[in-house]
């Protein structure tokens, strides 16, 4: 290689770079390195005689240790020798990983345990592939393992193995902060608890409120919330403990507390929350208010399960100052707002919002019924669990274990004067068919469902046991939602893809010759990943009378979806492709998110 990349590996991708299948344009080469080991091969070019591969054989069932190293470490050839001989034989580009900047983002692609198990490290996204430097190109199977995890195709550059071991060593070092957090605490302050006999619950008790535990604690719940994490995980392991954070929909590792805090920090945070700190045995569910300052206020959902080796936490970071409730900053379209709102406006009938879980469906019926709540409406909402309080509207949290669930909870409605209803979920026949007919006796219902797109939602509707006739009288549109990471407004540039990515994505010949794409390149406000919050992709279905001809004629989703898509629907994807000519988001988020119509 001239010229050594300072920021980046976009100079090291070469013609016959390899991928995770084996097959290059440098075929001859690959095909004979394909067939044999980093040893025959050294062997078969007398690099090294088969004495000193005997030797080095011998030393690595002694002591482990890969190949190359050990060779290297006997004297038999230099390292900087074994990477040039490498880079021929395999026909991949060397690397000086000392001057590659390596973002985060591309490091937390492939965990740690992966990382050191096959001696790789990843140093750069390149559209839908990811480059990684590993010391032995022969070992596909590595390749075929991160390609399986990632999703993306694999491309190798090779460089040495104490390279590789030592931007290892930098890229995947632990957080150091909980042990300064920690400076001072005793061994046996906090003792692990081996099993559920004998627990002293009053001493764990009294642990948890030591003021070291006190104050980790309420450094992750309190980080989490400077960071916009949505989720805070606390996971036990047999011989690790880790918290990770959900910022912007993707789950990010924080750090790691001494394996002896386990228990302490669980129950530290079940006191918080008001749970049980001797039932160890069965899920808990509670709630944490938390107040910064003199006006913010944040809600944390907290969930208890016991698992093989510990209970996992698991928090819902409900900030209501943080909460978009404005429909026109959600993510429609101008066109897409008006049907929406012209259906959330009707007398009667239903709205379902539907998606996968953490689509946003929640604050998307949220932000209806901010639009709706006057004072000469009455509203009530059913919901499980209820995460935020809206005065003047009605709410009430279904417990199943008493008997409140949805159904039991909609026919008390119905008797309390209603004029909006917010179902939470439609999970079963029952709730499904009392929704229908509350929309159809002067009341207008919102609701979600599990869904992929808005025309399978019908089809949904269908196989619970729902009457044709009744779906079509009773719903007055569909929206299928998904969120997407927005480009970091700090960081994001102009980029560049190939014209045939771009038409494959779903931009025409003329879009993609004018099309100026956008991505985030990472910096201090995004934490180096090029995104920073969210966006939301919907895709709009009213219900046309040609639709509900349709429906009554027994149409499947797809015969649904075409006929939608003729009438003027805008698609998921086509939705993205739209956000994406704007620059807001990437095309590797809209590829993740949605699929090819």
């Amino acid at each position: 290689m001239a010229e050594k990349p300072k920021t980046g590996a976009s100079s090291v991708t070469d013609p016959g770079a390899s991928s995770a299948n084996g097959q290059t344009k440098k075929d001859a080469p690959k095909a004979r390195a394909a067939s044999a080991g980093l040893g025959e091969l050294l062997l078969r070019e007398s690099v090294i005689s088969l004495a000193q591969l005997d030797e080095a054989r011998t030393d690595i069932e002694k002591h482990g240790g890969r190949l190359g190293n050990t060779l290297a470490k006997l004297g038999y050839v230099s390292e900087q020798q074994l990477v040039s001989f490498l880079s021929k034989q395999y026909g991949v580009p060397a690397v000086n990983l000392e001057e590659i900047a390596v973002p985060e983002d591309v490091i937390r692609m492939v965990p740690r345990e992966v990382a050191k198990r096959h001696g790789i490290v990843p140093i750069e996204k390149q559209g839908s592939s990811l480059i990684v430097a590993v010391s032995d190109p022969s070992n596909i199977y590595a390749m075929d393992d991160i390609k399986f995890l990632t999703g993306y195709n694999v491309e190798m550059v090779v460089t040495s193995e104490t390279a590789i071991a030592s931007a290892l060593e930098d890229y995947y070092k632990q957080e150091q902060s909980v042990d300064k957090l920690l400076d001072g605490m005793a061994e046996e302050d906090v003792s692990l608890l081996k099993d559920d006999e004998g627990i002293d619950i009053e001493e764990l008790e009294k642990s948890s409120k030591e003021a070291p535990v006190v104050r980790l604690v309420n450094l992750i719940l309190v980080d989490a919330i400077r960071r916009g994490a949505s989720d805070i995980h606390i996971e036990p392991y047999e011989k690790e403990f880790r918290i990770r954070y959900r910022i912007d929909g993707v789950l990010h590792e924080m750090m790691r507390p001494p394996l002896r805090l386990r228990n302490a920090i669980v129950s530290r945070i079940k006191i918080m929350s008001e749970l049980d700190i001797a039932e160890r045995r069965l899920p808990q569910d509670g709630r944490i208010k938390l107040v910064l300052g003199k006006e913010k206020e944040v809600d944390f959902r907290v969930s208890v399960l016991p698992t093989l080796f510990g209970e996992k936490v698991v928090l819902r970071v409900l900030d209501k100052s943080a909460l978009q409730l404005d429909m026109t900053m959600l993510g429609f379209e101008e066109e897409q707002l008006k049907l929406f709102k012209d259906a959330i406006h009707q007398p009667w009938g239903m709205v379902l919002v539907t998606g996968p879980t953490g689509s946003g469906k929640t604050t998307t019926l949220y932000s209806a019924l901010i639009e709706l709540n006057k004072v000469t409406e009455n509203i009530s909402t059913a919901e499980d669990p209820v995460e935020i309080n809206m005065a003047g509207i009605n709410q009430v949290h279904i417990q199943d274990a008493i008997g409140l669930n949805f159904a039991a909870t909609l026919r008390s409605f119905l008797r309390q004067d209603p004029d909006i209803i917010m179902v939470g979920e439609i999970r079963d026949f029952e709730t499904a068919e009392i929704a229908v007919k509350a929309a159809l006796t002067g009341h207008l219902v919102l609701s979600t469902l599990h869904t992929n797109d808005a025309p399978s939602t019908i089809n949904r509707l269908l196989n619970m046991g729902i009457e044709p006739f009744l779906v079509t009288s009773s719903v007055n549109l569909i929206a299928a939602q998904r969120l997407l990471r927005k480009n970091c407004r700090d960081c994001k540039g102009d980029t560049e893809y190939p014209m045939q990515a771009l038409i494959d994505l779903g931009l025409t010949e003329d879009e993609a010759k004018t099309c100026k794409p956008k991505k985030g390149t990472g910096c201090k406000t995004c934490n180096n990943s090029g995104y920073k919050g969210r966006i939301a992709l919907y895709e709009i279905m009213p219900m046309y009378d040609e639709l509900r001809e349709c429906v009554l004629q027994g149409y499947s989703a797809m015969e649904l979806k075409r006929e939608a898509m003729r009438l003027g629907m805008k698609s998921l994807r086509q939705s993205g492709v739209s956000r994406f000519i704007d620059g807001a988001v990437s095309m590797e988020e809209v590829m993740r998110v949605t699929r090819r119509d």
